[in-house]
Formats: C-alpha cells, structure tokens, sequence
C-alpha cells in the first residue's frame, strides 16, 4: 500500500504530533486515538497492512479451527441418540481460498479504508529507523518529540540442529497450505502449537504433538492435563516432557529425535510445523543506537505507561513481549498515545485480562492461577467443578471440561478463574467482571444465572467452596 491520505505537516514546518512505526492493531490504535484528540499522526508501515491478526493470526486460525469443528462434530453426532451424520474434507484448498477471501474483506474495511476518515493521520510506507528527532521510513524523514513503537513478531525458530535444513511449516505458512499432508509433527505445547495440531487432526491428518514441559504450562496444571487426554482421544499422540535433539530431511519427510526419561526417541511425519514462540520485530530499528533497553529475546521493555527507557519514545502490542492478544495490543496502544500526548499520567492494568485458547474444548482464563496466588502471599482457597455437574454439559451430552476458581480465604473474593469447556469462551468475561469489580465468592454464588448455560457453571462452582452441589436440584440457590 503507498502512502496516503497526508494531511499537510503541522505549521507546514514538516513536524507531527506524534509518529506511529507498526500498521497492526496496535498502530492503528495509536493512531486513532491520537487523531480524535486532534493530534497530527504519522503512521508508518511495512509489509502487509494490518499486522499479525487480521492477516496471520486469529482471523484466518479461528475461521479454520471453525472449519474443522463443523467435521468434528458432524461425525460426533451418534452421541445423540438416533442422529446419524458424517462429514469429511472434500476440497481443503476451497476452505483455504474462503479464508483468504474473510481476511482480504476484514483487511480492507478494518484497516485500509479506515485510513481516509482520518484526516490527521498520514500513512507511510517504508522500513522504519530511529534517527535524532524522528523516524526515517522509506527514504524519507518524519521529525516528532513523541514516538510509538508496534511492530509486533513474527515465528521464532527453536535451537534444533538441523531445523534451518529442512522446509518447516510455522502458524503463518500452515495456514496457507491447500493440500493436506498425510502426517505432521506440532512443536510446541502453548496455545498456538494446540490449536492447530486439533485442528489439522480434525481434517484428517496424523498429528503428533511434542513439546518441552506439559501441555499449555501457563494454564492451571489441571486443565492442561485435562486437555491433553481429550487431545489424546482424538487420536493425537501426545509426547511432552523431553528435549530436543535434532531434526532432518528423510525420504517421506522429516524425522525428529527427542530425548525422555534419558532415552533418545526418533518421531517421523511427511511435515513439521514449529509453534514455539514468535520473536519481536526490531532488528532494523536502530534501538540499540537509540539507547532503549530490550529482554534477552529482544522484546522492548517498557514500564506500566508504556515507556520505553528512552524519553518520548513508546512501545504498545507484542513488540513488549506483554499479554500478546490483539485486544491487549490496542489496550495498550492507546493507553501510549493518551499518555505520549497528555502526560503520562494512565497505568496499563492487565489485572482482570481474559485469555481464550481456541481448543474445544476452549480454555478461558482470567485473574490469577492457584500457583500465582499463593506467591502472591493470599490464604487461598479453590473449588474445582468437573462439567458433568453442569445442567448445560449434560443436555449437551459433552461433558469434556472442568471449572477452576480461585480465592481468598480471608477476603472470599473471587482472585481467579479457569475455565476448560466447549463454550467457555462466552463464559469467561463474566469471570473478569467479577474479578474487575472486587466480587466475592459468595456475590457469584447468590447471583442469578440463566438455567441451562454454559456460563452458570461459575454459581454452581462458587457454591462448592461450601456445600456439594450434587445435592442441590436444579437451580436451586
């Protein structure tokens, strides 16, 4: 995309209020909210507008992992009894070119149209470098006093002799494959590596799914371990707890040799697609010449308003290594530009932040784990509901799932919530009002909640704390 829609430079002197380096979610954040507070905003891109989300991430993945639940499900239908159905794949290559067809749409009316609303925001396209007093982008020089940086990630490739040797598959190119291989090793345990093993299995692939540790190693060990058997009855192989030796080129594929338990083991599949991690992007930006400080991985390390440790300068979405959802990327954005351009004075506050991982059945979590809480020095107290005591599971006749809160004994008030079910993520913001507004166990127990959802779970499993709820008729309070 060229540049478009500039607006003449502030005073006609060549100055913006404010320059924005990142065309993702986050940038465009930026962007807005600082063009509605009458700022004028130089907004820098590079490569395909829109970033990760819209192009590469969770529009084109969910519509996928859709595609495949509708095969799932329509063969999981004898669970009712007298329904008889089946489904298969018939054309992946057509679900490949439909997905394209929803990212494009959402692109263009998401990101590129927006742009000419904004008569203060001037789009440029063009590799970005900080220099003194601005940014240089496209052999052109932008000067400001305040910067935003949100560049975002990109697939990051572990340490395995050999992996540079072969032709790998990430989160970006998987999702563009029409042809289906036969077999595919999945390397990594965390949301991404999940996701698409189920959904690649669901169409008719052999998956193996390997990782280092367990499965999801952030979400509470209940819920991976839960997880991990009904990946396992799908007919996934699930191999975790090892390390990785190498990886090579074999006749029919690749083959990956992993250590566990102390003995060398040799996995084969037609394909491999790497999930364990994504890296920032900001090896061009001249950040070290800048002054401002970054992780070990590289990741822009900012403080709770998004600054950077070089004065002006600040950083918002994935590229701070944060809470990498879109929704925290533009929460975060926006709390930069606010504080770039009125004084700093908004904290980024993730306390009662919703994370989904788009497995089914879904991971909805919010608040803090037991592990989190207990460090944190609270007296806790959890309840753990399995779903065959949900009304809704059981009408469903899916009881794959359990519901995990977290309290303070002290307090009873509600410090975090886990949710693992086919619908918990339409449960889980429920869970972060609660924890948003300083609700008790007690306040979830007593509150009403519409028989026969998914969502009353979180009653019944604030009613464990203190009765069974096995003894209790529907409803009851």
């Amino acid at each position: 995309m060229s540049d478009c829609c500039a607006p003449s430079a502030k005073n006609g002197n060549g100055r913006y209020d404010l320059i924005v380096v990142g065309a993702g979610s986050a940038g465009f954040s930026a962007a807005i909210t600082a063009a509605e507070q009458g700022a004028q905003v130089a907004l820098i891109g590079h490569g395909t507008i829109g970033g990760t989300c819209v192009n590469v991430g969770c529009v084109p993945s969910k519509a996928l992992i859709r595609a495949a639940e509708a095969v799932h499900h329509a063969n999981a239908a004898p669970r009712f009894a007298g329904i008889a159905a089946q489904a298969r794949v018939a054309d992946w290559g057509a679900q490949v070119a439909q997905k394209d067809e929803l990212v494009a749409g959402l692109r263009q009316a998401k990101y590129a149209d927006l742009l000419p609303s904004y008569n203060s925001v001037a789009y440029h396209e063009g590799r970005a470098r900080l220099i003194d007093g601005g940014v240089e982008a496209g052999g052109k020089s932008f000067a400001a006093d305040r910067i935003i940086i949100a560049t975002g990630t990109r697939p990051a490739l572990p340490a395995i002799p050999g992996i540079t040797d072969i032709s790998i598959l990430d989160s970006t190119t998987a999702l563009d494959l029409t042809a289906l291989p036969r077999s595919m090793i999945v390397l990594g345990g965390g949301y991404i590596g999940v996701e698409l093993a189920q959904t690649f299995a669901r169409v008719g692939v052999e998956v193996t799914l390997v990782f280092r540790s367990r499965l999801l190693p952030e979400a509470e060990p209940e819920i991976g371990a839960a997880l991990a058997g009904y990946l396992a009855d799908e007919g996934i192989k699930i191999v975790g707890g090892l390390t990785y030796e190498s990886i090579r080129r074999t006749e029919d594929g690749v083959a990956l040799t992993v250590v566990r338990d102390g003995h060398a083991e040799t996995l084969a599949a037609e394909r491999v697609l790497v999930a364990t991690g994504r890296a920032p992007n900001t090896e061009s930006l001249g950040l070290e010449q800048a002054g401002i400080a970054r992780t070990p991985v590289g990741a822009i390390v900012v403080d709770d308003r998004m600054r950077t440790s070089k004065a002006g300068v600040y950083a918002a979405g994935d590229v701070t290594g944060k809470d990498q959802f879109v929704y925290m990327a533009a929460y975060g954005a926006k709390l930069a530009a606010k504080n770039a351009l009125n004084g700093d004075s908004l904290r980024y506050d993730n306390a009662a932040m919703p994370a989904v991982v788009f497995t089914d059945p879904q991971v909805g979590s919010v608040g803090l784990t037991e592990a989190q809480a207990r460090a944190a020095g609270h007296n806790v107290r959890t309840s753990v509901l399995s779903l065959d005591n949900v009304p809704r599971a059981l009408a469903a006749r899916d009881t794959r799932g359990l519901i995990k809160l977290v309290a303070d004994g002290d307090t009873r008030k509600l410090l975090g919530a886990h949710i693992l079910a086919p619908e918990g993520a339409d449960s889980i913001q429920t869970a972060a009002m609660a924890i948003r507004w300083g609700l008790t166990i007690d306040d979830l127990a007593e509150m009403i909640f519409p028989y026969l959802t998914t969502v009353e779970g979180l009653k019944l499993a604030a009613q464990t704390f203190d009765r069974d709820v096995k003894m209790l008729s529907c409803c009851a309070g």
